[in-house]
């Protein structure tokens, strides 16, 4: 737990002059109701007393209280007006240290992502909540004991036996909820899992529907969502009980203060000891005592729900990272006026002359597959291709030299110099990669392609990737909004525009894998034909990684790798390999056949 409250308190502080004026905002919200209570002790006394009473001074009561109430009322929604602020940007500072360590800390960020993308929102959205709420509960918590303990000195010296008893219900409070927070901690964690395997199933339903459909799976699908939310509901009923039983229990001993009063107050009255004023002030303050032990109960009850949001945070961070990375300074920018210019990126003194991988090892411990020992030199200027069969490596082996997948040997070096973190070294304007599978997102194809990017160079980029012909036959060219994932592009199209994406950024190193396995053979070579161009010209990249088994690649490379099953079994000129490689020659016989028929399709 004290991991929770550093976090916490840290979460105070990070706005403390607006925490504080919230806290102070809500201080007469619990102070006001003593005036209240003290108001109907005289209006009851001066009704049952023995003088006459009085119209126009119980008038001035009546109205005295009312009044109290209302500004009681309109401070609370001050203050609750005030307070939203401070909530959201509680919450903002997490969600973007998470999202700053996910994007830019050092490591793979794969290793830290749940199995969907999904969960990792449902965590960012619940988790950060509980946090946050669990901050927010103690900002009561000032007015809750200043009032509590006026309102007791008020009570003991009117009737200090009346108040040992009044108080004693609500202390077992305090000692039945510490009792109960394992539990709490307990189905809290189970329910936040299954709540997360139901938000990744719709996730992936809506995105496989074309597959459900033409599968005839979507019976299926249904009934495996109508399972996993039983799941969900039986776990969320029993965390909602726990903390209601905490509710309950605390709501219980008002009833249980009521009737104590009841039955000690009567013989007092009786006596002329207590008045019936007294016991108006008594039941006034009542509910209102019970604030306190609902506020710390509250706090206790949400601490183990804290410990797992945590928990579950953390694990989105880096792995030198901690729970205090989660509330540092995120220069975010909450007030109204325009954000400070970004700074320009320095400029680079350390163009690509040669980048070199040896002993390159990623083993997947759960189907021991990857690839083992690989070493490579690119020099600048060079055509290099990776080549093999499905699941030779191919692609794991440019995910790991690009750091997005973490490696269990060797090293890599830029200009001679080792690259500890490639993750965050090799990186745009120094390498641009062009993923396998086309990441679109659903908006413009000009927001997609340029990612923020200036778009000074996205014509040429454009040509290059032999995409303008297609980019002036859309609707609204580079403003055509382009659907989730990319929907109104063909996947010929959505290669290109990963490429463009990276062509744009003006790489020293360009890495494109497998860009041209949905293009036709005319397409492919144009598209080889215009980079080589421009890179003779000075106008595009000059260094080129690719993973390709396709004819008009191989030939054009200056070496090529030749993997199997996480092997490297040859390097060289095409020739050369395909005179010592058995693998090669293989794969080019098959690409062949593959050849032959796709330009037999196309003649079609």
């Amino acid at each position: 737990m004290s991991a929770v409250l550093s976090v916490v308190l840290r979460l105070m502080r990070f706005d403390l002059r607006r925490y504080l004026i919230g806290a102070f905002l809500w201080l007469p919200v619990g102070v006001l109701p003593l005036a209240g209570g003290l108001l109907l002790q005289r209006l009851f006394n001066q009704l049952t007393g023995d003088r006459a009473v009085e119209p126009q001074a119980a008038l001035w009561l009546c109205a005295a209280f009312i009044g109290v109430e209302v500004v009681r009322g309109l401070i609370m929604v001050l203050a609750w007006s005030y307070g939203v602020y401070w909530w959201d940007a509680a919450a903002t500072v997490l969600r973007a240290n998470i999202l700053r360590s996910l994007l830019t800390a050092r490591g793979p960020a794969a290793t830290r992502l749940p199995h969907s993308s999904t969960e990792s929102l449902a965590r960012l959205r619940d988790d950060v909540a509980d946090l946050v709420s669990l901050t927010d509960e103690s900002v009561p918590l000032m007015g809750s004991a200043f009032f509590s303990g006026a309102a007791l000195t008020i009570m003991a010296a009117i009737d200090p036996v009346i108040t040992l008893v009044l108080v004693l219900p609500m202390l077992a409070i305090g000692v039945l909820t510490p009792l109960m927070s394992r539990t709490i901690q307990r189905l809290r964690r189970r329910a936040r899992t299954l709540g997360a395997a139901v938000t990744s199933f719709i996730g992936e339903m809506f995105s496989g529907v074309l597959a459900l459909k033409t599968a005839g799976a979507d019976t299926a699908a249904l009934a495996r969502l109508r399972i996993l939310n039983l799941r969900r509901r039986d776990a969320a009923v029993a965390d909602r009980l726990a903390t209601d039983l905490v509710d309950t229990a605390t709501n219980a001993t008002v009833d249980i203060s009521v009737g104590l009063v009841l039955l000690l107050a009567a013989s007092a009255m009786r006596r002329g000891d207590f008045t019936v004023g007294d016991f108006a002030l008594f039941t006034s303050y009542l509910s209102w005592l019970t604030q306190l032990p609902r506020t710390v109960g509250g706090i206790l009850y949400r601490l183990p729900q804290g410990a797992v949001a945590l928990e579950r945070l953390t694990r989105l961070l880096a792995a030198h990272q901690d729970a205090r990375d989660l509330t540092r300074d995120t220069r975010v920018w909450f007030t109204e006026q325009s954000p400070p210019a970004t700074p320009a990126a320095p400029q680079r003194d350390d163009p690509l002359q040669v980048l070199e991988a040896r002993g390159l090892t990623v083993r997947f411990d759960d189907t021991g597959r990857g690839v083992y020992g690989i070493d490579l030199r690119i020099p600048r200027g060079s055509f290099t291709v990776i080549t093999g069969a499905v699941g030779a490596g191919k692609t794991t082996l440019v995910r790991a030299l690009l750091g997005l997948l973490p490696t269990g040997a060797g090293t890599i070096t830029w200009n001679g110099r080792v690259v500890a973190d490639p993750g965050t070294f090799l990186v745009p304007d120094r390498v641009a990669y062009a993923g396998q599978v086309p990441r679109l997102f659903s908006a413009s194809l000009r927001e997609n392609l340029l990612l923020g990017w200036s778009d000074a160079r996205l014509p040429h980029a454009m040509e290059l990737a032999v995409f303008d012909v297609d980019v002036a036959a859309l609707p609204d060219g580079l403003d055509t909004l382009i659907g989730p994932r990319g929907v109104r592009l063909s996947g010929g199209q959505a290669q290109r525009a990963t490429a463009v994406r990276a062509l744009v950024r003006n790489p020293d190193l360009l890495v494109l894998d497998d860009l041209s396995s949905a293009l036709d053979v005319e397409t492919e070579r144009l598209l080889w034909d215009r980079i080589a161009d421009a890179a003779r010209a000075g106008h595009g990249p000059s260094t080129l990684l690719v993973v390709s088994h396709r004819r008009a690649a191989l030939r054009r490379a200056d070496q090529i790798l030749v993997l199997d099953r996480g092997h490297l079994v040859g390097v060289g000129t095409l020739d050369e390999v395909l005179h010592t490689c058995p693998e090669m020659r293989r794969l080019w016989g098959a690409d062949l056949v593959e050849e032959a028929e796709q330009q037999e399709w196309s003649r079609r």
